[in-house]
């Protein structure tokens, strides 16, 4: 037998390969063969050591060590390095402290009582509250945005998508205690001795063709326009915008039926001495009027309300407004209110002699291009009888009456241009007395109240009900930022559910904006979060051994950290404390 030399080979066992010494020979009948003599390890650990090897090998056999170039040196002794994508930590950081700042985390009494506490329902309720503020989406969507997103103190790999449904059944399988211990955060927020609370409801799109029991999903005239599958939300707010109750209700409820039982809830939750209710022109009517005057407050006293009169609906108002404008209105420059009675109670009218100018400028634009637009087509009609050739398609009055139609309602005065759609010949009117109405509206505004004037005089009332219009901006929170809709939840209770979790997002959204308003840093709690969502958390490993850090903080996000209560995040043992 003569050996024939030995080399080094590679060999193989599932994923990983392995270096080993072998040695080729011959045998008794001269054939060639290989046998392994050693194994020196996997490939990664050899790569390590191949300097080290080379050189006791070398000194085994009396050679002089090579010299190993630096730039080559500096390469293999190279440490192994992984780093995981970057998640999003600053936004959730800032949402948990003013979550527990709040007292929020104190749900989690709540349904400890619950059968399903083998979870952490608070913490997952928090989860999806949070995704509507940083990244709204479904609820399949919330786990997209864990994976991208780190939220302090809660084990975000264990959530699933069956977590989160549970937690929504058990957000209404306890919402009376859950409504208890919000209303109890929310007490020394409000001023108890005169509160103002507004009141106004607003359209949800949801989908779905499925018909189920108790469904709130049902066809109505959307705020936003046109007949669609829908529900209801009804938001309370306090005098200084604070969300402070809401009510899902059918999507073709009418508005006026809701506010007797939302605000008798509201009552008698909230310890308040004096309710003044502010609502807009939806409820406006006589017998409206009447039912809000039949609720009582805790102490026995009728409610008080303060609504917006959609006078051009109503003709009878030339005759009220008539006087004010000889009296009040007819040479001002500036906005000046006056008072006068409708119907028994004290109607207030606020008149901007500027946008009256504008209204009345654009209406009689309008009236004047549809005349001229008629002249044109009564002139053809007319040639046409007398035989007269023009261009184009010939004219009809049956065809000259729909497109003159369809106009005058483009152009929203169909109460002053009158067509006449039951004669054969087009034909219409200007409505005088209507068009007097509309001339007297330009730039007022009208309100009806019942709270004396000792309380609150012309201005006041007009301020107080302007007030209102923050609410609606409460609403395009919820529809956009929060993305409250379109839903997609088949059953009653997910859909309040859902509701829920948005209402409790738009609590912090707006305690946000107090927050931001009262450093007068003009950003908005949108513009804060975006920011601060680029404080990120960066997990490294480094041969084999992990790391992990928080990037550093800019000074605008410091600014924004400290204006909302939030201390500045920099270890990862802070993120399991919170």
């Amino acid at each position: 037998m003569q050996g024939a030399g030995m080399f080094i080979k590679l060999t193989r066992s599932g994923p990983r390969r392995y270096v080993q010494l072998a040695e080729s020979y011959r045998d008794e009948n001269g054939r060639v063969k290989q046998r392994t003599i050693a194994s020196l390890g996997r490939v990664e650990q050899i790569e390590r050591s191949i300097d080290s090897i080379v050189r006791g090998l070398h000194r085994v056999a009396g050679r002089p060590e090579p010299v190993t170039p630096p730039l080559v040196a500096a390469e293999q002794n190279k440490p192994e390095i992984q780093y995981e994508p970057a998640r999003a930590l600053g936004d959730a950081w800032t949402l948990t402290s003013l979550w527990k700042e709040l007292g929020f985390d104190s749900l989690s009494r709540v349904f400890g009582r619950s059968s399903r506490r083998r979870i952490a329902l608070e913490q997952l309720i928090r989860v999806m509250v949070f995704n509507r503020l940083c990244d709204p989406e479904s609820k399949l969507g919330v786990l997209r945005w864990l994976e991208r997103a780190v939220v302090p103190g809660i084990d975000t790999a264990a959530i699933t998508h069956q977590h989160l449904l549970r937690a929504m059944d058990a957000l209404i399988d306890e919402r009376e205690a859950v409504d208890e211990v919000i209303a109890s955060l929310l007490r020394p927020l409000i001023d108890v001795e005169l509160s103002i609370v507004f009141y106004d409801l607003t359209t949800i799109r949801a989908e779905g063709l499925s018909e189920q029991k108790n469904d709130v999903r049902r066809f109505g005239k959307s705020k936003d326009g046109g007949i669609r599958r829908q529900f209801v939300i009804g938001v309370v707010q306090s005098a200084d915008g604070l969300p402070i109750h809401h009510e899902v209700f059918d999507g073709n409820v009418a508005e006026v039926s809701t506010l007797s039982g939302t605000l008798e809830r509201v009552m008698a939750r909230f310890p308040i001495k004096r309710v003044i209710a502010i609502a807009d022109r939806g409820l406006m009517s006589s017998d409206n009027l009447d039912v809000l005057e039949a609720i009582k407050t805790p102490s026995g006293e009728p409610l008080e309300y303060i609504l917006a009169v959609p006078g051009r609906r109503y003709v009878d108002f030339v005759d009220v407004l008539a006087p004010l404008q000889k009296a009040h209105f007819a040479a001002c420059e500036e906005e000046v209110f006056a008072e006068t009675k409708w119907a028994g109670r004290r109607l207030v009218v606020a008149h901007d002699p500027v946008r009256a100018g504008e209204q009345k400028s654009k209406r009689d634009t309008a009236i004047a291009a549809l005349e001229e637009q008629a002249a044109e087509w009564v002139g053809k009609l007319v040639g046409q009888d007398d035989g007269k050739r023009s261009r184009g398609r010939p004219l009809s009055d049956g065809g000259v009456r729909a497109r003159f139609y369809h106009a005058v309602l483009e152009a929203r005065l169909g109460r002053i241009i009158r067509v006449d759609l039951k004669s054969e010949l087009f034909t219409y009117t200007l409505d005088a007395k209507a068009q007097r109405l509309a001339e007297l509206m330009d730039g007022k505004l009208l309100v009806v109240t019942n709270v004396g004037k000792k309380d609150f005089d012309a201005r006041s009332i007009i301020g107080r009900y302007k007030s209102l219009a923050d609410i609606e901006r409460g609403f395009r929170v919820l529809k956009s930022e929060l993305e409250i809709g379109p839903v997609h939840h088949r059953l009653a209770e997910r859909i309040r559910a859902h509701a829920s979790v948005c209402f409790i997002a738009l609590i912090l959204h707006r305690v946000m904006r107090q927050k931001l308003r009262a450093v007068e840093s003009g950003v908005s709690p949108e513009r804060a979060l975006e920011t601060l969502a680029r404080i990120q958390h960066h997990r490294v490993r480094l041969d084999e051994q992990e790391h992990s850090g928080v990037t550093t903080t800019s000074a605008e996000q410091q600014a924004l950290l400290a204006a909302l209560g939030a201390s500045v995040p920099t270890t990862t043992k802070q993120l399991s404390l919170l």
